[in-house]
């Protein structure tokens, strides 16, 4: 009989990545959501059980944890304000709880990699840590890994890294950057998820996650800077506030308000593995080295491999957001031809001059199927850009949904984005609409 595995948090960057992985290995998942609306547009939702509840109403709690074998705790509230760190204890306590009296087996929790003794942590990893003691005051087993920053397109952390490289020629930061992390693959934290189901020697274990390289938090920009060819110069200056740095990451990175301040307060402290024993329970799993991370990272931003999370905003036609290292410009519109004749058109029209996005003229297929036609730009741009079609069927129709990609690559491609954006929304707006009044 296969195992029901719970997994909270399911509309954040891991929980997002794992469950996949999870599913391919043939257990049954169910998720855990808020608002379970919002996981509607995952690739993998048809494959899962989605159950609504919330760990800070423990009510909503005993029936999604029956029958559960083992629960992934991915959850924190940053995002609630200034008093999260009780929520997050408040909620922890209230998930033990409720899994012991369901009769769970085994508690998996991701927390954040820091030094307990240090007197000056910073609040949302000294959360980070007492939410994994609360976890286990039920008695239920808990293993804990803690990691710092994790590199993956998506990632909060490698995000901030990512779009501050490429978008400053001059890397000014505060001289507490000189604080030392050890990054870790994204690809790694899910492997020791995975593995901690069938390994009983993590149970009861305080794991701390991090490769051999150790940099400081300026380096790990520069040396990212380095493997995309980007000439980068750091300065660090004394006295640079917190609320200045939070407020740049949140205008210029994916990074929103509610979490940059926390995660620069963060960078104060050095996230580093204090002890290496406990990683040696998963002789099997090969940590990949920073530089090979970046590579792989940059490898996956695509619109293949790409979450795409603006697809839980289904009230809206139009968003534009950036995520995994992108510009994303989508807009949707419902006609009432039917999906194969709708996209006969759409082939019809990509031969012709409707596609002349601004200076964007050339474009060649990237990936061809009965529902969806994604091109990819020829030309020589600072970065890579893709235009994308993808149909659904309806009961009145086909909805069309058009998302244009952009991964710009030094200053000069965000400089393209911030000043010809104007002009590439008309156009695509434009063809949009030709396709709409065609069909």
């Amino acid at each position: 009989m296969q195992k029901t595995l719970l997994v909270t948090g399911a509309t954040g960057y891991i929980a997002s990545r794992l469950i996949p992985r999870l599913l391919d290995a043939g257990y049954n998942v169910r998720c855990l959501a808020r608002h379970p609306e919002r996981l509607k547009g995952r690739t993998w939702y048809p494959r899962v059980s989605v159950v609504s509840g919330d760990v800070t109403r423990p009510e909503t709690l005993p029936d999604t944890l029956q029958g559960v074998s083992a629960a992934y705790y991915l959850i924190h509230s940053m995002s609630s304000g200034r008093s999260y760190d009780r929520v997050d204890l408040q909620s922890a306590r209230n998930f033990s709880q409720a899994a012991r009296a369901a009769g769970v087996d085994h508690i998996i929790y991701l927390g954040g990699l820091a030094n307990p003794a240090d007197p000056h942590l910073a609040m949302h990893l000294r959360s980070r840590i007492e939410s994994g003691a609360a976890l286990c005051e039920a008695g239920v087993p808990v293993t804990e890994f803690r990691a710092g920053v994790i590199v993956g397109p998506g990632s909060v952390s490698f995000e901030m890294i990512r779009f501050i490289a490429e978008q400053f020629p001059l890397m000014i930061g505060p001289a507490w950057l000189k604080h030392r992390s050890q990054p870790v693959a994204t690809s790694n934290v899910l492997d020791y998820l995975i593995a901690a189901l069938t390994t009983p020697a993590a149970r009861g274990k305080v794991i701390e996650l991090g490769g051999q390289d150790v940099y400081s938090y300026i380096d790990v920009m520069h040396q990212y800077a380095r493997i995309r060819g980007l000439n980068r110069l750091p300065l660090l200056l004394p006295l640079v506030p917190l609320w200045f740095m939070a407020f740049f990451i949140d205008l210029l990175t994916p990074v929103e308000r509610s979490y940059a301040f926390p995660l620069v307060e963060g960078l104060q402290n050095d996230s580093l593995v204090l002890d290496r024993v406990p990683m040696s329970i998963f002789p099997d799993i090969q940590l990949l080295d920073y530089t090979t991370s970046v590579h792989r990272a940059l490898q996956e931003t695509h619109p293949a491999h790409m979450e795409r999370v603006w697809l839980d905003r289904q009230d809206q036609d139009v968003i534009q957001l950036m995520h995994e290292g992108m510009f994303i410009d989508y807009c949707q519109c419902q006609v009432s031809a039917q999906p194969r004749v709708v996209m006969k058109i759409i082939r019809q029209q990509a031969a012709t001059s409707l596609l002349h996005v601004g200076a964007l003229r050339n474009f060649g297929i990237d990936f061809s199927s009965d529902d969806c036609l994604r091109l990819h730009v020829r030309q020589n741009i600072p970065g890579d850009a893709w235009l994308e079609w993808k149909l659904l069927p309806r009961a009145a129709g086909t909805l069309i949904q058009q998302t244009a990609f952009y991964a710009p690559k030094g200053l000069p491609g965000f400089l393209s984005w911030y000043f010809l954006n104007i002009l590439y929304r008309r156009d695509l707006a434009r063809i949009l609409k030709e396709i709409a009044r065609v069909s």
